[in-house]
């Protein structure tokens, strides 16, 4: 009998306990909680203060010839590094239309209508609580973290559906298109329409490129910066919409069918196996390979955009997202700490995030299921949809990097992001605490 990885060495042990870690959806949720937590010590404290308030202004100029990109480290990452961040969101809304939850009407439905509930109660409550300029900020409730939200329910899982995980997972995606059209129709500046010309033709050859059989990863990334992302930059829109549009130009088919696969897989492994070895550390030259045929054909039956999303996965994550956290949560509290949150702003967003989603999600939910448009999700109550649609309320990430967007003047910027910051906080604790006082979930056999 042949031992499993017999060879491995001291070092991989070591990786395989950090890809278990990073390979949990709580895991995710830690580290953006630390991220925000450190923010929020060094921005208010006597000896980090000033540092961490500076920081993130330094300057950052590259040109191309007569075209010049000059922005601060703080817009480098909202505009450039969460572009990337959007592009996984784009891969992930392509994969759940094509072959996951939301790639037929029964799936789709109610997750669908509760991400609508879910988006229009938040905005409304937030409109009834301000007025004036501070109205433009109607779009930070409406928003979602599903990193943050599925690695809370990871910590209740045995006390809810199976189901809820995936309604959870839909509901998010369909609440990340909403906030991408959000940002995209009412948080864009002036428009150039010569630089939205040059991205159409970009995006159109690119869609060409697709249905032609083009599978290059650098194909796609380099026409996708040098050519929607710049475009957007120059056109005065969000650039990270370019994310968006470019993921849904990924080709989302396999090279070869499963069939072929192993029917020559088993070829490649059969010939592998007859082979003579030089010994059982060194490979001859036929072995070799075969070996790399076998990997070539490992990659032709994977999907670009699926390797593409396996591969952002851990860099995006534990990498982009912590960084904008990072970046974005370090509210001063020089302030009146109740005075900030207690702002027409501050109100509007606290109630948006915990009461907008919950009465959102939940009321449309029921209002489905009653009229048989939708199902129920199986093994699920309503007292868990109720503390999913809590969780929901959690808008960290997404209503953070809106807060930006929504407005000019530091200080709604603040009482923003600080309301963001408490609803967030205070939606994962009822959230958990109604999911975590339910009954304990039977494991199916």
């Amino acid at each position: 009998m042949i031992q499993e990885r017999e060879s491995i060495e001291p070092i991989d042990h070591f990786h395989d306990k950090v890809e278990k870690l990073i390979g949990n959806d709580t895991s995710i949720g830690i580290i953006l909680f630390l991220s925000a937590l450190a923010a929020l010590v060094l921005a208010n404290s006597s000896w980090g203060s000033e540092w961490y308030h500076h920081i993130w202004e330094t300057n950052i100029a590259l040109s191309f010839g007569d075209k010049s990109f000059d922005m601060s480290l703080h817009h480098l990452i909202n505009d450039g590094l969460m572009a990337i961040f959007f592009f996984m969101v784009g891969l992930e809304i392509k994969r759940e239309f094509l072959i996951g939850s939301l790639n037929s009407w029964k799936k789709a439905s109610l997750p669908i209508g509760a991400a609508v509930g879910g988006m229009m109660a938040p905005a409304l409550i937030y409109l009834l609580f301000t007025s004036g300029e501070a109205q433009s900020g109607w779009g930070i409730p409406m928003a979602t973290d599903i990193a943050f939200t599925l690695g809370l329910i990871n910590l209740v899982r045995n006390r809810i559906a199976r189901s809820l995980k995936v309604f959870v997972t839909s509901l998010a995606v369909v609440d990340d298109i909403g906030a991408v059209l959000v940002i995209a129709l009412f948080y864009t500046s002036e428009l150039h329409l010569e630089q939205l010309y040059y991205a159409g033709g970009v995006l159109a050859f690119l869609l060409i490129a697709n249905q032609l059989g083009v599978r290059s990863v650098f194909f796609y990334t380099f026409f996708g910066i040098m050519g929607i992302w710049s475009a957007f930059f120059y056109a005065g829109i969000h650039p990270t919409i370019a994310g968006i549009l470019l993921a849904f130009t990924i080709p989302a088919r396999t090279k070869i069918t499963r069939r072929s696969f192993i029917h020559y897989g088993r070829k490649l492994f059969n010939a592998y196996d007859r082979t003579k070895s030089l010994d059982d550390r060194h490979n001859s030259s036929r072995e070799d390979q075969l070996l790399e045929e076998m990997e070539n054909l490992g990659d032709e039956a994977r999907a670009p955009l699926q390797k593409i999303e396996s591969g952002l996965h851990h860099f995006v994550y534990f990498i982009i997202m912590p960084i904008f956290a990072f970046a974005n949560a370090g509210v001063s509290l020089s302030g009146d700490f109740f005075s900030i949150i207690g702002s027409g702003i501050g109100l509007g967003i606290i109630a948006g995030l915990i009461l907008g989603k919950m009465i959102g999600i939940s009321v449309f939910s029921r209002l489905m299921v009653a009229l048989k448009i939708a199902e129920m999700p199986k093994g699920a109550d309503w007292r868990q949809v109720i503390g999913v649609a809590f969780l929901a309320g959690i808008g960290f990430t997404m209503s953070l990097f809106i807060s930006d967007l929504a407005f000019d003047n530091p200080e709604q910027i603040g009482q923003a992001k600080m309301a963001v910051l408490v609803a967030s906080s205070l939606a994962a604790l009822i959230g958990l605490t109604i999911l975590g006082t339910g009954k304990k979930r039977i494991p199916s056999p």
